[in-house]
């Protein structure tokens, strides 16, 4: 019965080297005969690269592909690190099963605040607080939005952060 089957389990020459607390949550087949493996503290990519849930800015599941966009740290600032998307990672699942899913769980849940401000230089800017495997408390980042320039507004960028970590704390 289809009901009882169970996903076989990941190939020990694909699992990913986890840290000692880290346990994988899903996997999935891809077209090029890697593997994509959720953990509870990440993401693993085909070549055994992880990216923490934390650093997953977007993932979209279309059916067939997972859509991967990370962020990477271009400024570290005094309360805050400032981010940039990186290049999309497109991946064919061949047999995706609950892989998508804990994707989504996982980076919806690392997300604690977010909010979306317009600069008065114009642009905009996303302050963001994430929840990260490992660490206590919340981690807080930046997202200009394309074409903003990032110095123009620091000083108000950070009275946002600032406002919004009080604002975290007392809630």
């Amino acid at each position: 019965m289809a009901l009882f089957k169970r996903k076989p389990k990941l190939p020990v020459d694909q699992r990913p080297a986890l840290e000692e607390d880290e346990r994988v949550l899903a996997w999935a087949p891809t077209s090029d005969d890697g593997v994509l493996v959720a953990t509870n503290r990440g993401l693993w990519l085909p070549g055994q690269h992880r990216l923490g849930w934390h650093e997953i800015h977007k993932a979209v599941w279309s059916g067939r592909e997972l859509v991967v966009t990370s962020a990477s740290v271009v400024d570290n600032r005094a309360d805050y690190t400032v981010v940039a998307d990186q290049p999309p990672v497109t991946t064919l699942l061949l047999d995706p099963g609950d892989l998508p899913d804990q994707v989504r769980t996982r980076v919806t849940r690392s997300v604690a605040y977010t909010e979306h401000h317009l600069l008065p230089d114009g642009g905009a800017v996303r302050v963001v607080a994430r929840r990260v495997s490992g660490v206590d408390g919340l981690t807080w980042t930046v997202r200009y939005d394309p074409g903003t320039d990032p110095d123009s507004d620091a000083a108000t960028v950070d009275d946002l952060v600032a406002a919004a970590r009080a604002a975290s704390t007392t809630a």
